[in-house]
């Protein structure tokens, strides 16, 4: 059996051609996993609505953190998805999805993901380090206020502040998007290790920039919405962008073939 994993995962990773309608067939694909799936996408649901009331915290206390914060908790959705990844791959194998297998399906990779998780996370410190300098740049009297923040963002005069952090979010939530929108789910489904499921990760993004541009755009646009009234809404939103990466993941690179058999 370990021969077998080895030498499917030692196999080139074949890359598929996407369309821009890709990514709506993946959310459409996320809404009937969460109906066939719904005491498991409420767990997690609860778990990303978890994770809204945290940043709404940070907003309150230390706006200066929000940015980085957003894209920690954008970071950390998919390795908490990585159980609606199993559910979603269990359904295709036309097995039963359970709460339990979900919750272990990540302690057979810890290797990989351990990797994964420090290369990201060492993304995030640089990018909320990057956030802080361009704060204290422009506001050499000290961080503001929440209210103070909102009255840069929104003041015409700081138009060369809000430029420079909005290239320099741009620039990190790039190669954090890039780095793990197909990672996790290689890692789950092949055992891969971290730096081909990296590397095949971004290669999906250079070689299908508008679909991922847009995938990436959907992201944010449904995770925005749904932090309205407190975050409930990613009660439901959540589950489906999970559950989509993992549809996302199997459109964009093509399945493992089967060794043949050994000759007797």
């Amino acid at each position: 059996m370990a021969d077998r994993v080895k030498a499917q995962t030692a196999q080139p990773v074949e890359l598929r051609p996407l369309r821009l309608a890709d990514p709506f067939r993946w959310l459409m694909r996320g809404l009937d996993d969460v109906r066939a799936a719904p005491g498991i996408s409420a767990f997690y649901g609860l778990c990303f609505w978890g994770m809204a009331v945290v940043l709404g915290w940070v907003f309150r206390t230390r706006p200066e953190y929000t940015m980085s914060m957003a894209s920690g908790c954008l970071l950390l959705g998919p390795f908490l998805a990585m159980g609606l990844y199993d559910t979603s791959r269990r359904r295709e194998a036309g097995l039963k999805p359970q709460l339990s297998e979900s919750l272990t399906c990540w302690d057979s990779h810890m290797g990989s993901m351990g990797m994964l998780v420090l290369v990201l996370v060492v993304l995030e410190l640089l990018w909320g380090r990057a956030s802080l300098v361009v704060f204290a740049v422009f506001f050499n009297t000290g961080m503001p206020s929440t209210t103070g923040v909102l009255q840069a963002v929104f003041n015409p005069q700081n138009w060369s502040f809000v430029a420079v952090y909005a290239v320099v979010g741009g620039v990190f939530a790039a190669l954090v998007f890039s780095t793990s929108v197909v990672s996790i789910p290689m890692i789950l489904d092949r055992d891969t290790d971290a730096l081909t499921a990296g590397i095949t990760s971004m290669r999906v993004v250079l070689e299908n920039p508008l679909v991922m541009l847009l995938w990436g755009a959907l992201i944010t646009t449904i995770v925005a919405a749904s932090l309205w009234f407190w975050g409930v809404g990613l009660l439901l939103a959540g589950p489906v962008l999970g559950f989509a990466s993992w549809h996302a993941y199997r459109a964009s690179v093509a399945r493992v073939t089967p060794p043949p058999p050994a000759a007797a």
